[in-house]
């Protein structure tokens, strides 16, 4: 379980700005930095972040905010619990759960440790003697993969006999570290290399960092596998990580297509031939995880490159049942001649290969077309055996909202009824080699909302602020570039649409968005807004939450900082982070931040005012109706009280509309 000092250790290791600055190019203007939205298509900045408060916010189309861990959320299309797992890993952090699983050698070590195993097998092959790293680049040499090649991909050679173990040794790495990261293993009571007489190919993160390796033997011996592979250690998961991933994903978002290939040589021979978006699982089946990492780039396509034998087609198979787990297209290739990547681009050219994969077929129409080709549909039996191939095939389903469409099509394909289909796909036993691990999946329960994850609405990734109909869609001051005058500042409802609410008044919009950049400055500024707490303390909020979040940063003591004064609202609202990084008027762009803040106080106020005499009318309207006599002391007080706020209301006016 991951713990609020988690947490709270993750945000202080992160650099929001070098974080953000991975995708966004950002300029500083003043305490902020301005850029354009990385989550919609804009010429102009309209995206801030600023660092001391660790918020964000978009004024232009996406109008979200929120602090570091909603933005990764967004960026990675990551839950909160990954949000900051994934962060910590960025920063080298243990997290408490991470600390309970395991008390073996820490994660950082064992990088360390596979990162010089990287550096020493990839010296072997490219500079040593001997008939086995001759093999080797006589292997890779075959395969058209060159010195530069071998360099680019850090392409290596594993001599075994014990010296991979005694090189890490003498770089000061344990016994224990070594086994820990699947490097070395305990025969006979002697400590030996895992990887023995192999071609080495590195598996890194999404980060570039060594966390595995893939071994192909050079020689044929007899009862060993042809590949061997980095068990699953604390910093490697087959079932979750992809080969090439680190060096694929940018080009994947960009052209919103993933490639799948089944082997390492294939995916280096199509990224050498201009195919960078292509990856391949690490000796395992396609996987869930898999999915989830290729989603996290937003891929609209996903394209399985699969052999033409019976291996392939079983491939495809097991592939069925992540149709439903993705918005993406699941689409198949089957290259001519049953040929793999590699021999097809060296026999072919990329040329060739393009046309094929812009027209890959739905997995789906390939995997009925193979499976129905096994069998004599023409006669009664046939149709009977093909029925319960397909069940069998589309068992994972059985539960998908796409149960019916398939059913459909079983029935139009064997001429029998669409309800006999469902039955036959229901009934069908889920095998172990096709399923995915279901009945976990099933019994995993959506996310709680609690402190953690309250703020965000996990299946849409929007803050959940933005749920609240008072406060849909409002861009505080639309209308006012952030980098205007303060002077021209006006406060605006005209462009204000809620969704499933029209209860609010033009006013109390506009209070609710002078309320809101009150509170973010606040949160950026909050030493100066202290000399105004004595007018704010007499304010009438629209909404309690604003009120809660000021006294609580109004009550953090002197000194404190930014960051402190955010942690203080985010404990009495957990959607401070989404409330607090929407103000745009003390930006960058205005000198004269003293003037700015008392335009915005000044604007609260006047609102607040405006609030008190509606109260004071109502009181006296009820009085009237019921009866009452309107002349006694307590309505004389009422209509005092009137008066003066009234005389109140015009001098804010007068200060708002002059500019003053």
């Amino acid at each position: 379980m991951i713990t609020d000092e988690d947490k709270e250790r993750v945000r202080q290791a992160t650099d929001f700005v070098t974080l953000v600055s991975e995708t966004v190019e950002l300029k500083p203007r003043g305490q902020d930095y301005w850029g354009c939205c990385p989550f919609h298509q804009e010429k102009s900045p309209s995206f801030k972040i600023n660092p001391s408060t660790g918020l964000w916010h978009c004024f232009g189309a996406c109008s979200e905010g929120g602090d570091v861990f909603s933005y990764v959320m967004k960026r990675e299309n990551l839950d909160f619990p990954d949000a900051i797992r994934y962060l910590a890993d960025k920063a080298g952090i243990t997290l408490s759960e991470e600390a309970h699983v395991s008390k073996g050698p820490r994660k950082n070590r064992l990088i360390e440790c596979l990162t010089e195993a990287e550096n020493y097998f990839h010296s072997m092959l490219m500079r040593g003697r001997g008939e086995g790293p001759e093999a080797a680049r006589a292997y890779l040499s075959g395969r058209g993969f060159g010195a530069t090649v071998c360099k680019r991909w850090k392409l290596g050679y594993a001599p075994g006999r014990g010296a991979l173990v005694a090189h890490l040794r003498k770089c000061g790495y344990t016994t224990q570290e070594m086994i820990a990261a699947n490097l070395a293993v305990e025969r006979n009571g002697r400590i030996s290399d895992w990887f023995y007489d192999r071609v080495m190919f590195p598996i890194h993160d999404e980060q570039g960092r060594t966390i595995a390796f893939g071994g192909r033997i050079t020689k044929k011996v007899e009862n060993a596998p042809k590949y061997l592979n980095t068990r699953d250690t604390s910093v490697f998961n087959k079932g979750k990580h992809l080969f090439a991933y680190d060096v694929a994903k940018e080009t994947i978002a960009a052209q919103s297509e993933a490639i799948i290939c089944e082997g390492y040589t294939d995916v280096i021979a199509m990224h050498e031939a201009g195919f960078t978006n292509t990856v391949a699982a690490l000796g395992t089946a396609f996987t869930s995880e898999h999915v989830k990492l290729i989603d996290r780039q937003r891929a609209r396509k996903i394209i399985c490159m699969f052999d033409g034998d019976a291996a392939g087609q079983h491939a495809a198979a097991r592939a069925i049942k992540f149709i439903d787990k993705t918005t993406a297209a699941f689409l198949c290739v089957v290259l001519p001649n049953n040929q793999d990547p590699m021999e097809f681009l060296a026999e072919s050219g990329a040329d060739k290969l393009r046309p094929i994969l812009d027209a890959a077929r739905p997995l789906m129409d390939f995997v009925f077309d193979a499976t129905t080709a096994q069998f004599d549909l023409s006669v009664p039996g046939g149709r009977v055996k093909a029925l319960e191939a397909l069940a069998s095939l589309l068992a994972p389903l059985k539960t998908s909202v796409l149960l019916s469409e398939y059913a459909l099509r079983v029935s139009d394909l064997l001429h029998i009824d669409v309800e006999e289909a469902k039955r036959a796909i229901k009934a069908a036993p889920i095998q172990d080699d096709v399923a995915d691990s279901r009945t976990s999946k099933m019994a995993r329960k959506q996310p709680q909302k609690n402190a953690h994850t309250s703020s965000y609405n996990s299946a849409a990734k929007t803050p959940a602020y933005a749920e609240d109909p008072s406060y849909d869609d409002v861009p505080p001051y639309d209308e006012v570039s952030p980098y205007d005058d303060p002077s021209s500042y006006s406060i605006s409802a005209d462009t204000y649409e809620p969704r499933g609410s029209q209860g609010l008044s033009a006013e109390d919009r506009r209070q609710v968005n002078s309320e809101l950049e009150l509170l973010s400055a606040m949160a950026t500024n909050l030493s100066l807004v202290r000399e105004y707490q004595d007018r704010i303390a007499d304010f009438v909020w629209a909404d309690a939450r604003h009120q809660t979040m000021a006294w609580a940063m109004l009550a953090t003591p002197e000194g404190a900082t930014p960051a402190q004064v955010v942690a203080a609202a985010a404990a009495v609202e957990p959607n401070a982070a989404a409330i607090l990084s929407s103000g745009r008027v003390i930006s960058e762009g205005n000198s004269d931040t003293r003037r700015s803040l008392e335009f915005i106080v000044d604007t609260v106020d006047y609102y607040s005012v405006q609030r008190k005499l509606r109260e004071i009318r109502s009181n006296l309207r009820s009085s009237s109706y019921a009866g009452e006599s309107s002349s006694g002391t307590l309505a004389e007080e009422q209509l005092a009280a009137a008066q003066e706020l009234q005389t109140r209301a015009l001098e804010l006016g007068k200060r708002l509309t002059s500019g003053q």
